[in-house]
Formats: C-alpha cells, structure tokens, sequence
C-alpha cells in the first residue's frame, strides 16, 4: 500500500509497535499483581476466619462439649462466603464439618489438604501461612477454591483439662481446615482484566492518534514539502522556496535546501553567462574579421578623398565625419573583441588627470546636447600610476556616458563632478587575493562559489566524523566566509587541498584570539595567508603584506545628479548583460569597467539613492 510506504506511516507504525508492546506488557504485570493482591486479601481473611473459629470453640474442646463445637462450625459454614469448615484430628479423621456427611471419614495424608504439614512424613509444628494456603480446583471444569489449615496445637491449658486424653508431649492435636470459594474474587479479576484490557486498548489508541498527529505536523508535512520542492528544482524551478518557522533539523534542512537552491541558480546563472560570453567572443571574432576590413576600406578612402578635397571645405567636413565615425566603429568593434577575450592591460607610467581630461575631450559633445556641465576637480599632487592609459581612458567616456544617461536629456540637465586626490590606505580589507595555492601547487581559487562577486578561496576541512568545504572571503581583512562544516568550540579540525589532501594546518601556533586550530595557504611571490578554523571568529595574518604598512593609492570620484539606482539593483550591475537602461543599454558597460580596474590591482564601488545620483569610487595603487 502506497501510505504503508511512506516516512510518517513508518515512524508511527514503529513508535505504535513499541507502545502496544510496552502498554501490554504493564497490562499483563498489572493484572497480576491486582490477582496477587486479591488472593493476598482473601488468604488474609481466611486465616483470620480460621483463628475465630478456633477461639470460638477452644473452651468447648476444653469441655469435651461436643455438640456446642458441632453447631459453631455449622453456624459458621453456613455464610455463604465460606464453602467448607472442617475439624481433623491427628489420624486425619475429620471430627467436626459444616458438612456433616463428612464427619467421621478419614482423610488420606497424601491429599491435597494434608502433603503441605506432612511433607517430611510426620507432621510438621510449624508452618508458614504461606505454606498453609491452597489454590485448587475440585473438577476440571469448577471455579477455583482457597483452602487454608490450621494447626491445633496441645497448649497447657488443653493438657491440664480434666477430659484431656492426650499427653502433654504430643504437639499437634489436629488441623482446622477453611476453604473459601473464589468465584467473586475471578469475577473480580476478570473484570478488572477486562477495564486493564480496555484502558490499554484505549491508551494505545489514543497515543497512536497522537504520534500520528505530531508525526503529520513535524515530520510528515515537513518531508513532503522538501519532496514537492524538490520535484519543482529536478522540473527547472529554482525559485521555489521552503518556509523556514521551524528551528528544529527539519528548520536547519529547509534553510540548506534554500541556500542550496539559490546557489543553483546563481550557478545557473553564471553559466548562462559564460554561455553568452561564449557567444560574444565567436560574435566579436566573426565581427572583427567580417567588419574590420571594409571599415578599413572606407577609412583608407575616406582619408584619401580629404587630401583630393582640400578645397571643398563642406566635403571636407563630411569626410572629417566619416572618418571618425568609421575609427568609433572601429574601436566599439575592438573593445568588444578586447572584453571577450579579456585582453591584458599594457601598462606604462600615466597620469591620471591627463587620462580624465582626454576622456572629457571625447565626450564633450554628447554631455552638451544632453545640457550636462562636468566639473573637474583635479588634485595637483596626485602621483603618476602603472595602467594602459587606452583601457583607462575607456573606463572613464563609460562613466561620463552612463552619468548622462542617468541624468536625461528631459530634467533640464545635470552635473557630472570628477574628483582625484591621493591617499594612503591600509592593505587590510582591499587587498583581493587572486592566487592561492596548496604545497603542491594546486590552485584554491574556485569560481563556482563566489563571494561578493569575486572567487572565493576553496579549502576541504575534517573533524570528528563531519567534512566539509570553507569558502574563504578573497578580501583579505574581511571575514565573510562560508563554511560548509560546523565544528563545535574545541574540537579539532583537519584543513587540506581540495585536490591533493595535502595538509594546510599549522602545527604548533593556534589562533592568538580564540585558540583554534589554524591553517595557511601561499599567495605566490607574496608569502602565506593564515586564517582560523573557527567560524565565529575573524582571526587571519598575511604577514608579507602587513609589513609593508599602507599603501599610495589614486583616489577618483565621479559624482552624477541623476536618477539614481535602486538599491536592491547595486549588487547586479556590475554583471555582464544587466542593464539598468532598459532596452536603451547592452549591460557591457560596466562589465567592461569592472574587468579594466580588476586588471589594474584596483577596485571600484558604487554608492547611489534614487532621486539623489549616483557615485562611483575607484581607487588605483600607485605601485604595480
């Protein structure tokens, strides 16, 4: 049956198996110790009967009277709680009965009634009440009867009496045998095995309808919505998204799977991406070899008609147009090739403002008709810097033509401010690791998982019965790693190559914050990084870095009093093919500016609020 399958029919068939059986089980040890207490009772009450019977008739056997003894016991058998009284001497002949059919017979020692004093072949003096008791049946198919003796002993009065006819060293006289029929007491305990019977049944019942709920609610329901969030991942849907309420595993699960799925699809993503800029770089390849040459053509002839037309100033502005037009489609056509491919910078010693001032020179037109006004606001003591001024140069018309498209050309205008100064900063916190390695020369770099959109520093790390991977934050200074694995306070933890196995930790030198264990990894040229393998804490030494004190970096502002960008966009606009420009933009732009300052050691950053403009920080470093 398909619900016998799954995991809550399972658990609460397994938690109903256990319940049923411990609920019997106390069913069973309930009964009967109630079975035991209730013959305890009557056991009890029958050796108290035969003490008053024995009282109430020891002054007659005193006095020899005979028949008052007679009609005692007879009195006394007739209650209808008491089957049988009987007197029986030492011979085992029976001297008095509620019965009186019964007296004078003799009984044989070997009966039921007799073994339990007569069991060494005399008779005993003394024996327990235990002892003493009977429980039997008379026929196979008659209730159950309770029979207690009693021993008569010849006390001193008995053997001073003046009708005594026994000596004084004989110990036992006879025995007083009670029977008592049990037939109430089995009702009794029928029907209380039948409500023990009842209150179990309805026990286990209940308790199934409850496990079966808790089942359902924390784990069933839970299970079957990761199932259908699986099946909506397997059919495509990388969206989907699991509540998380709960704190519980099933809580920790639906957060996982959610990090999980989101991972997919910035992986998804990222290989749509590549897919594309697959495509480009064949785009930009066939373009270059199909357009590259005809524009060649027209600008050979372009500029072979401007010296045939020196004196036709109104052709010779034309051909100034088609000139640098057929240059622009030119320079569009090698700055795509160049993004595609990823071209390495050709750096030389440039100063920035002149690179600025070029750039403005280029787009002063279009900032013009757009009623754009950019200030410049140059430092004078701003240092000469390693970069390919042509690549730098291309940074800065993007930044300019995107400020004026966020300005528009219908708000009346705008202004577009560009500020340079030179600054020191310390390394930590904007220093990017790019290379790491194991001892064996195995790259750690993964760009799979990537953090702030750079890739992160992969490492596999072991403890006890756990393993997992570390992401380590590629800025170095900054602590936002990922941690597959979570090692509890104390416990050691083994860090390797993802590759090789080989061992990255560092013997001997635990971490000087926390006391963890601590690993490292070697930046090439550049010595090793150290971090700590416990996730809470923000520990990490990178000491041929540190050493160097703070570094002269190039500081360049461009502030725009445009539309701004909405803040829940920053974090994607400097991917490839996203475009905050609607139809208008190809989503190259800043790419493009990304991968230029990425090449140059640098780093970029963005501050905007819709309605207030839009800042971009880039910072060069003065050394190589």
């Amino acid at each position: 049956m398909p619900f016998l399958r799954t995991l809550g029919s399972k658990l609460t068939i397994a938690v109903g198996l256990i319940a049923l059986v411990t609920i019997s089980a106390f069913a069973v040890f309930n009964s009967r110790s109630d079975e035991r207490a209730l013959l305890a009772e009557v056991e009890r009450h029958a050796n108290q009967l035969s003490e008053a019977v024995k009282s109430s008739t020891e002054f007659d056997m005193l006095l020899n009277q005979r028949e008052r003894i007679h009609e005692t016991v007879r009195r006394i058998g007739q209650d209808p709680s008491i089957q049988r009284i009987r007197i029986m001497n030492k011979a085992g002949e029976v001297i008095y009965s509620s019965d009186s059919a019964e007296i004078g017979k003799s009984l044989d020692k070997n009966a039921e009634a007799c073994t339990l004093c007569h069991k060494a072949g005399q008779p005993l003096e003394k024996v327990d009440i235990a002892e003493r008791t009977r429980v039997y049946r008379a026929h196979p198919d008659s209730g159950r009867t309770l029979g207690i003796i009693n021993p008569i002993y010849n006390t001193r009065t008995c053997s001073s009496a003046a009708c005594h006819a026994h000596p004084r060293s004989q110990t036992v006289l006879g025995v007083l045998d009670v029977t008592l029929p049990l037939a109430e007491i089995d009702k009794s305990i029928r029907r209380g095995q039948t409500e023990v019977i009842l209150l179990a049944v309805g026990a286990f019942v209940t308790l199934i309808l409850i496990i079966g709920l808790l089942v359902r609610r924390w784990v069933a329901l839970p299970v079957r919505h990761l199932v259908e969030a699986t099946r909506h991942v397997a059919g495509g849907d990388l969206n989907y998204v699991i509540a998380e309420e709960r704190s519980d595993e099933l809580g920790m699960l639906a957060r996982s799977f959610n990090n999980m799925t989101q991972r997919l699809s910035e992986a998804r993503l990222q290989l749509v991406q590549s897919d594309k800029l697959a495509s480009l770089g064949r785009l930009a390849a066939g373009v270059a070899h199909e357009i590259n040459n005809p524009l060649t053509g027209v600008l050979t002839y372009s500029s072979f008609l401007q010296k045939r037309t020196k004196d036709q100033p109104e052709v010779q502005e034309d051909l100034k147009v088609i000139v640098r037009e057929t240059i622009r489609c030119r320079e569009i056509v090698k700055s795509l090739l160049d993004f595609a491919r990823q071209s390495v910078p050709k750096k030389g010693q440039a100063a920035i403002n002149e690179i600025i001032a070029r750039a403005a020179s280029v787009v002063e037109n279009q900032l013009t008709l757009n009623q754009v006004k950019l200030a410049q606001q140059l430092g004078a003591d701003v240092p000469l810097v390693t970069v390919d001024a042509n690549q730098m140069q291309q940074v800065f018309i993007n930044l300019f033509v995107n400020a004026s498209d966020a300005i528009g050309p219908d708000t009346g205008g705008g202004t577009i401010t560009v500020t340079t100064s030179r600054l020191k900063l310390s390394p930590i916190g904007i220093t990017q690791i790019k290379k790491a390695q194991c001892p064996k020369r195995h790259s750690l770099i993964n760009a799979e998982v990537r953090i702030d959109n750079k890739p992160s520093i992969r490492v596999r790390a072991r403890t006890e019965g756990s393993e997992g991977f570390i992401y380590r934050d590629p800025m170095y200074g900054l602590a936002r790693h990922q941690f597959g694995i979570a090692p509890e306070p104390g416990m050691h933890v083994e860090v390797m190559c993802p590759e090789c196995s080989a061992a990255l930790n560092v013997h001997g030198s635990p971490c000087p914050d926390c006391g963890a264990a601590t690993f490292q990894f070697e930046v090439p040229g550049k010595g090793f990084v150290e971090g700590c393998t416990n996730r809470a804490c923000t520990w990490q030494r990178w000491t041929e870095l540190e050493k160097g004190g703070d570094k002269d970096f190039v500081e360049i502002r461009v502030r725009d009093s445009g539309s701004g960008i909405p803040r829940d966009e920053l974090p994607r606009i400097f991917e490839p093919f996203y475009s905050t420009k609607g139809q208008k933009g190809n989503g190259l732009g800043l790419a493009v500016i990304w991968g230029i300052i990425d090449n140059h050691n640098g780093s970029i950053t963005v501050e905007s609020e819709v309605g207030e403009g839009t800042t971009f920080t880039i910072r060069i470093p003065v050394e190589p």
